[in-house]
């Protein structure tokens, strides 16, 4: 046997005997979606609920349903605290569990995508991380697969490293591997990757999608984030031509692009060639198509989503959603009511970073109401907390339009945006400005 695969067969245990090598108290940190290991979370929640560990922090941002199956229970939350860098469905309702009887199951950590690799290995420091991973080379390496995200700098300071290896993880390229003699422990466990599959574009995402479809010149390079609007212009863009992608996330619209031919990565000035991702997730045709893929690399969100790496491209196309913008331009995308409703993540990022792009273009987009047309998300002045500040905002789409607030003065953008809402809200918010003396 090659000193390879001794080094493999001498690290490779049971996940039970490797959920016990935790420490009893420290910092755990699990990965971004796929990347979260299958057999080794249910382990850990069974070493917990036998009280193996006295107090472990657990980091994460998204995970995956088995991980709210197994460790979103409160005897396990008793040794295990969940503080996660983005509050899901799951999340949000573990947390009113444990509000309702006097408990803090959940603490959500905030923290912009870019900054949460270098928050968790150097800030906050991670005694252990248990990782997903694809089967070894003959080389001894294995790959992280579908998540950058923050995986790869946690791994670089960590005081052990677990690995799961399952043969569905696809192998990618990028700087999206570790080597078998950087790891304390190899476990084993060949289960299907969860899936995600898009959210179907409805008729009004195909109408926002029209107002910013116009504004996409060939050669640009895009990013689009979660939703129906992202979904719907990924549609339309099937006749553009030379498209290069630098994003975040990795989805079933973007690998359609790429396999029409719409997206060539010619035009790139950084990381020519190539389709850059952070996070996969989508419909196993996306895990098929970037499984030993050169064209695709995936790097890590301290990479992807720094604005000063994605404004090296040209023309940077930026497609996010927001929960609602006030008068001023400032834009709230992850509170609803003073809950936290999802998290900080990355969209702050890539505004920034299109921005700055030579030609490049942001956009915020989303329906001009929301609780099933009774609130306006354009209001007067936003009563929770600023995701993106108003300096950094550019264009905002809703069905009634397009707006560029760039340059703007304060009484400008609150006319502008005013027009964005749904014609019912119009006449309140304009009085609204008036009230606040931003009209005369």
């Amino acid at each position: 046997m090659d000193s390879i695969q001794a080094q493999y067969q001498q690290k490779l245990k049971s996940a039970a005997s490797a959920a016990k090598m935790l420490p009893k108290n420290g910092n755990l940190c699990i990965p971004y979606f796929g990347g979260v290991p299958f057999d080794l979370i249910t382990a850990i929640a069974n070493e917990a609920k036998a009280g193996t560990y006295d107090l472990l922090n657990v980091y994460c941002m998204r995970g995956t349903q088995h991980v709210s199956e197994q460790l979103f229970k409160p005897d396990v939350a008793k040794h295990l605290l969940f503080r996660p860098f983005f509050m899901g469905p799951d999340e949000r309702a573990f947390l009113a569990e444990g509000l309702k009887i006097g408990k803090k199951f959940i603490e959500y950590v905030p923290g912009g995508f870019s900054q949460i690799p270098g928050l968790m290995a150097d800030v906050i420091g991670i005694d252990a991380i248990v990782i997903a991973v694809s089967a070894m080379d003959k080389h001894g390496y294995f790959s992280l697969g579908i998540t950058g995200a923050y995986t790869q700098r946690v791994m670089r300071k960590a005081k052990r490293i677990i690995l799961e290896v399952n043969q569905n993880i696809p192998r990618t390229f990028g700087d999206s591997f570790i080597h078998i003699s950087e790891v304390n422990t190899v476990t084993e466990c060949n289960v299907p990757l969860q899936v995600l599959p898009s959210r179907p574009a409805t008729e009004l995402d195909h109408q926002i999608g029209a107002y910013i479809i116009d504004l996409i010149a060939d050669r640009s390079c895009v990013q689009f984030g979660i939703g129906g609007v992202p979904n719907a212009i990924s549609t339309m863009l099937t006749q553009h031509k030379d498209l290069g992608v630098h994003t975040e996330l990795l989805s079933d619209g973007i690998i359609d692009l790429i396999e029409c031919g719409a997206v060539t990565n010619r035009y790139k000035k950084l990381n020519p060639y190539k389709s850059v991702f952070n996070v996969a997730m989508g419909t196993q045709k996306v895990y098929d198509f970037i499984d030993n893929n050169p064209g695709i690399e995936c790097y890590g969100a301290d990479y992807v989503n720094n604005p000063y790496v994605i404004a090296q491209n040209d023309r940077v196309v930026s497609v996010n959603a927001f929960i609602e913008i006030d008068f001023f331009g400032q834009v709230n995308a992850e509170q609803i009511m003073g809950h936290q409703y999802s998290g900080l993540g990355g969209a702050l990022d890539f505004v920034k970073g299109a921005v700055m792009s030579r030609e490049g273009k942001s956009f915020l987009a989303s329906q001009a109401t929301a609780a099933h047309g009774k609130a306006s998300r354009i209001v007067p002045r936003l009563s929770t907390i600023t995701t993106d500040p108003r300096g950094e905002v550019q264009y905002v789409v809703t069905e009634y339009g397009i707006c560029n607030l760039q340059g703007k003065s304060t009484s400008e953008r609150a006319r502008a945006l005013i027009s964005l809402a749904a014609p019912e809200f119009r006449e309140e918010l304009y009085n609204e400005a008036k009230k606040m003396s931003i009209f005369a």
